[in-house]
């Protein structure tokens, strides 16, 4: 049985997205895969429903039998970590090929400590910014060094791919370091959910809630003027639309194009006739407290904290990383046969 550990430099880069993608191409291939998430519980951690969360979501798309208690115990006695670690992997490690362990927070010695105790392969993984990370990864790697399987570069807008791959693969190359990937940034898989984005900002959906699962890729506007009429609406697909509540005009408008959500503002209920349309086309519609501007900075707020936590984003997470990971290499390392 193999042990792999994802873990970063810093939160929300992209480490859920990562084991997810990497867990079901090994199920693709007939492996059998766990997973494990410790929380050790006087380190600086995120709250435990966040933690639990991805152990939800890791426990239905690896169709695991173990309880989420089980992914994701919460280890509070560090003075006896190692014991404490090793009896826990072993509940979710029984009958399995691999075990991803998904690392919290930032590197750490207590991470190390997990990694020695369990064996663990190690893969860094590191969000894009317009200085590559490269020193401070090689860095970190050095904690690592005996375990380092390879890093990874999340997020990396499409016109920068050839110039980054090439900058990290000279850069890690002389250090002797494994790149497993470097990933084009998609905003899909950095979409809120109907629901999502009515509890963000304390909305509340009066019509349609079965929709509520239902993915929002982009964010518009009512203009301010004159109905801009569908025209308008339609330059954006599968949308929430913010509008003021007493323009049912545009709100009308807008139920004529491709839209998930209409969002109302100033606590303004929607007219019979809107309501009655947004039934007819199975949209949500939220009604909000705060004004336009208000609504909308909440929204790009929650969009920027998004969890990986969809199964609908899987397929295009897999087309991803299909030809931008090098599965190979963890194969390899792991020693596993393809």
């Amino acid at each position: 049985m193999a042990v792999l550990y994802v873990t970063s430099l810093q939160r929300g880069v992209g480490k859920t997205a990562i084991c997810a993608g990497i867990g079901k191409h090994l199920l693709g291939d007939g492996k059998k895969i766990g997973f494990f998430k410790p929380l050790i519980a006087d380190t600086k951690q995120p709250p435990i429903e966040d933690i639990d969360s991805d152990a939800v979501f890791m426990k239905q798309i690896f169709a695991l039998e173990e309880p989420v208690d089980c992914l994701c115990p919460v280890i509070s006695d560090e003075s006896n970590l190692t014991s404490k670690i090793k009896e826990a992997c072993a509940t979710v490690s029984q009958g399995k090929d691999v075990v991803i362990v998904e690392g919290i927070g930032e590197l750490s010695q207590t991470g190390r400590q997990v990694v020695e105790t369990l064996g663990a392969r190690v893969i860094i993984v590191e969000s894009y910014s317009k200085v590559l990370p490269g020193a401070r990864i090689t860095s970190s790697c050095k904690d690592f060094w005996d375990y380092l399987l390879g890093v990874v570069l999340n997020r990396v807008p499409r016109s920068q791919l050839d110039r980054v791959r090439s900058e990290m693969s000279t850069h890690f190359g002389e250090s002797g370091i494994n790149v497993l990937g470097v990933l084009p940034e998609d905003r899909f898989l950095f979409t809120l959910t109907v629901a999502e984005l009515a509890e963000h900002i304390q909305g509340e959906v009066l019509s349609c809630a079965d929709q509520s699962a239902e993915l929002v890729e982009n964010l518009m506007l009512g203009a301010m003027g004159v109905d801009p009429g569908p025209q308008y609406f339609s330059r954006r697909a599968n949308k929430a639309v913010v509008i003021r509540g007493e323009r049912p005009d545009m709100q009308l408008a807008a139920l004529e194009t491709s839209t998930r959500c209409l969002v109302l503002s100033g606590n303004i209920a929607p007219t019979p006739a809107v309501l009655s349309r947004a039934e007819d086309k199975k949209v949500p519609i939220v009604l909000a407290k705060e004004d336009v501007d208000t609504i909308v900075a909440s929204i790009e707020d929650a969009l920027n904290k998004t969890r990986f936590n969809q199964e609908k984003k899987l397929p295009r997470l897999t087309e991803i990383m299909e030809p931008h990971f090098n599965f190979q290499a963890v194969y390899q390392e792991l020693g596993l046969i393809a």
